[in-house]
């Protein structure tokens, strides 16, 4: 199993404080990583599924601000025995990519009390070689993530402003593939987006063509 990522977490709490924070501010039984007057930021790095519980209830009572960095480049280091190697990952990261988080929490987007920031980040990816990791990096286990710099950030404070992601050119009536051939990503994800947007109700659902949902922004 791979462990915490606790050095990129506390990098980013540091790096988002601000004079008059408080950090690992207890509210409603639960620990916030920033209490910012009468606004809870929660830094989350990993899967969204494990903080929906405490979402939904804090969300009952307070505003609160979920920060996520994606990697726009990230290094990985492998460390087997005494020999270690880096490499720069071919995969750039990119701020849509936040929905394959939202996919667990779509009814968060439309609430008025929530919103989101989403960082592009440059960062290190240690690897050890133990067997304990997932099947998917054949047995290699995420040692530590840790913070090299944050380059960009977009901040989703209304269910309208992620009409930013979308292309200017889906207009009219469009698809889940309009979307992934306009904006050059996986029909999963775009799907995804589409899932959400429209849960969300930022934009509607208008029927079919063929077998694909037809989609419509708001006029």
């Amino acid at each position: 199993m791979d462990v915490p990522e606790q050095t990129l977490h506390n990098q980013l709490k540091a790096w988002y404080l601000e004079t008059g924070d408080q950090l690992e501010g207890t509210v409603e039984g639960f620990v916030a990583d920033i209490v910012r007057g009468d606004l809870l930021i929660e830094i989350q790095t990993g899967n969204f599924s494990m903080i929906r519980s405490k979402l939904k209830e804090l969300l009952k009572t307070h505003k609160l601000r979920l920060v996520y960095p994606i990697a726009e480049r990230k290094w990985v280091i492998r460390v087997d025995g005494e020999k270690i190697s880096k490499r720069r990952s071919r995969k750039r990261g990119r701020f849509e990519e936040v929905f394959n988080e939202l996919i667990y929490i779509p009814n968060a987007l439309a609430n008025p009390a929530f919103s989101l920031e989403v960082l592009l980040i440059h960062m290190e990816e240690t690897l050890v070689n133990n067997g304990l990791g997932s099947w998917r990096r054949r047995g290699w286990s995420v040692q530590d993530r840790r913070l090299l710099e944050v380059v960009g950030r977009m901040l989703f404070e209304n269910p309208r402003d992620y009409l930013l992601l979308l292309p200017e050119e889906l207009r009219g009536s469009f698809t889940s593939k309009d979307l992934a051939k306009a904006s050059s990503m996986s029909l999963s994800l775009a799907r995804k987006i589409m899932y959400c947007l429209n849960y969300a109700g930022v934009i509607k659902e208008e029927g079919k063509y063929g077998r694909s949902k037809l989609y419509r922004r708001p006029t």
